[in-house]
């Protein structure tokens, strides 16, 4: 029998409202927004739940829902979670987003905050026993509070590792809980309460640093890890020592609502695989920066940005649906050289998102002999996406990208200005949903070919003696 991973904190429902702004109010300098739709989804520890079993990962969600409309509405939308309920006397809090074009002009947050009730029902004791991890999300509504429940998560540690995600409202850890993850003002605001006071003048790094060595110590936490945004996250195990930051892919991010949900929710399965902290923060980063990447929390709700989605494909969809330009380019970027940054940086300018897509090694090999890539196909897409010009790589098997096109609908497609004039199968596959294939200057005297015949013609040098 297998043990679940156990999310407990405060579910929400989440609402966008999505609609079109072409005109302001004629009495207020605000826009109208019409032609709206409306798009539901789990929040809180709804969605770390819901993000932890579409990697498929067991879920059971203990929370408090009221007995309401929104409160059934977020139970349905968690197929493939158990949801088990506390007893609640108030009302499901709902937050919604007034949006277009990818961006959040608006938000309205109802529900009135009860208290949770009662017992703890015998099936969330029993899978609390059972649980292969624990994640805490708290989000301040008050489970965490609730003193039946923090008994039973005061009992678990070590012997079941316990990932707490924290708010200011709410309460604090249990001791010994395995890692904590506050985000910068969190940790701020937590160490404040526990006696820090103004330190000398110093990088914000070190503020962090020392926020979170306090926490480990008042929360007798194994770890605490400080989440920060695009900076990755900083781990420390407290004391002295120094601590470790895992930095984050860099994305384009217009909404990075659920990022820190993304964040516990892979660490907390990572370390239910029996990952280390280390190892769970790192899954945690990865996670959190390829949720942004591909639109965040209003791309999940089209099911596109889950941690099994190819992001490449997962970021188009994404950029698209928010109004934007999608530019890809392709090739097999076998050695990374200049000719190939300039092409990149321009096609980058010519929209809202680049993606690349890169021949795999096999298909190198087809198109270029037996002796090539020189670079296996990870390491070029690891060099290509470190580019700050290029947002995602998609890799592909075949001999041309049409396939590749297909799947990720670019509205641009690029080239280097050395096929100017000339026909490219990429332009009729892109006439197919009003797309347009374009080349720019290129910059000559660079080219793959050329630097493996310079490095083969000094080798031969060298071995004629030719270099004394």
């Amino acid at each position: 029998m297998s043990r679940p991973l156990v999310v407990v904190g405060d579910a929400l429902l989440d609402v966008d409202v999505e609609g079109r702004t072409e005109r302001l109010c004629p009495d207020a300098p605000v826009p109208v927004l019409q032609d709206t739709t409306d798009h539901e989804r789990p929040g809180g520890a709804g969605l770390a739940a819901a993000l932890a079993a579409a990697t498929g990962q067991e879920v059971v969600l203990l929370t408090a829902l009221g007995d309401d409309d929104a409160g059934h509405r977020v139970g349905a939308s968690l197929d493939r979670v158990e949801v088990v309920r506390l007893g609640y006397d108030g009302a499901t809090p709902v937050k919604r987003r007034l949006r277009s074009a990818g961006q959040t002009l608006l938000r309205l947050d109802s529900g009135e905050a009860g208290a949770v009730t009662g017992p703890v029902p015998a099936g969330a004791a029993r899978a609390l026993r059972h649980a292969s991890a624990v994640l805490v999300s708290d989000y301040g509504r008050g489970v965490t509070g609730h003193q039946p429940l923090r008994e039973l998560l005061t009992g678990l540690p070590p012997r079941v590792p316990v990932v707490w995600d924290p708010h200011l409202r709410g309460a604090e850890p249990v001791p010994g809980a395995r890692l904590v993850t506050p985000n910068r003002a969190e940790a701020a605001g937590f160490a404040l309460r526990a006696g820090a006071g103004p330190g000398p003048e110093e990088h914000a790094l070190a503020r962090t640093h020392r926020d979170a060595a306090r926490l480990v110590e008042r929360w007798r936490a194994h770890a605490v890890a400080v989440t920060l945004g695009e900076q990755g996250a900083l781990l420390s195990y407290g004391g002295e020592g120094v601590p470790q930051l895992v930095p984050a892919e860099r994305v384009v991010a217009a909404d990075v609502c659920g990022a820190g949900d993304a964040f516990a929710a892979a660490a907390a399965t990572a370390l239910a695989a029996g990952s280390l902290l280390a190892e769970a923060v790192a899954a945690g980063v990865r996670a959190a920066s390829r949720f942004v990447a591909a639109g965040g929390a209003a791309a999940w709700r089209r099911g596109v940005a889950g941690p099994e989605t190819e992001d490449a494909v997962a970021l188009a969809g994404s950029v698209r649906a928010r109004g934007g330009t999608v530019v890809a380019t392709g090739g097999c970027f076998d050695l990374l050289h200049a000719g190939h940054v300039a092409t990149l940086e321009a096609a980058r300018r010519l929209g809202d998102c680049l993606v690349v897509c890169l021949n795999s090694d096999a298909s190198v090999r087809r198109l270029k002999g037996p002796s090539r890539p020189l670079v296996a196909q990870h390491d070029r897409a690891r060099l290509l996406t470190a580019l700050s010009c290029v947002d995602a790589v998609l890799v592909f098997d075949e001999d041309t990208p049409v396939q590749a096109l297909q799947r990720l609908r670019p509205d641009v497609w690029v080239k280097g200005g050395d096929y100017a004039g000339g026909s490219l199968v990429e332009a009729d596959v892109l006439g197919r949903w009003g797309g347009q294939a374009v080349t720019v200057p290129y910059l000559s005297g660079r080219s793959t070919t050329r630097l493996v015949d310079r490095a083969r013609q000094q080798v031969a040098l060298r071995e004629a003696g030719g270099d004394r």
